[in-house]
């Protein structure tokens, strides 16, 4: 028969635990914190590379999903699923002393204050990608993704012509995964999803050297894969 006592402790942190055994003898179960800083210094760079793959693929579950079904759609411009382009047209008139401000300045085009009336006026998105200023027009261009406006401006009048152009989702999405026409922060969003889709893969790769019954196994079906890709790159791609 067992019994099982703890040891008491003056600072009244956990000690390990004592117990007599049949013939009286006495054995410590040191605590778990303890064994594990004594485990050898392999397994717990591995646990810690483990820890890292599984936590960083929860994170990055989203983006690899992403990224890996906007590539098929990407691949495959010709899937519309019934979408089509929606273009709208439209005429208004801004203020013709916007646009005939001193022509000695820096900016004899009142910009900012053009932009806002078309924003304010049209509900226009995107962002702008070009004001172009002539001597008898204006053009100003909006772009985003599946999204575009141009704005055609009579300098001497303030009359213009507004072309708006909204594709569907798939082509959102398509803009989005090649970067277009999204902005400098979606950029590095794409930026820390590729970095976040290479630490993954390295990390799943260490993990499978510290499992020697996969090990090689393992990395024969990786050369076979990388070898297919080489093939596939060299024998059918012009």
């Amino acid at each position: 028969m067992k019994r099982s006592n703890p040891l008491p402790s003056l600072s009244g942190k956990k000690t390990s635990r004592s117990e007599v055994t049949e013939d009286g003898a006495i054995a410590t179960e040191e605590p778990r914190a303890v064994v594990a800083r004594r485990r050898p210094l392999k397994n717990q760079i591995a646990a810690a590379i483990r820890w890292l793959h599984i936590y960083l693929s929860m994170i990055g579950l989203a983006t690899v999903l992403f990224f890996g079904l906007t590539g098929i759609t990407l691949n495959h411009p010709d899937w519309a699923f019934g979408e089509s382009e929606v273009t709208v047209q439209a005429k208004g008139q801004v203020d013709p002393r916007w646009l005939h401000a001193d022509p000695v300045a820096e900016a004899p085009v009142m910009k900012l204050e053009v932009v806002e009336h078309l924003r304010k006026e049209h509900g226009i998105r995107g962002a702008l990608l070009e004001f172009k200023v002539e001597d008898n027009e204006c053009l100003v261009t909006f772009k985003g993704p599946g999204y575009s406006a141009d704005a055609f401006i009579d300098r001497e009048t303030g009359t213009y012509q507004l072309s708006e152009s909204r594709h569907g989702l798939l082509a959102v999405i398509n803009d989005l995964h090649k970067g277009r026409d999204t902005g400098p922060v979606w950029s590095i969003v794409i930026d820390l999803s590729a970095g976040l889709m290479v630490v993954i893969s390295l990390t799943g790769l260490i993990l499978l050297f510290y499992i020697k019954r996969r090990r090689i196994p393992g990395s024969i079906i990786g050369l076979v894969g990388t070898a297919a890709l080489a093939i596939a790159y060299w024998v059918w791609v012009p």
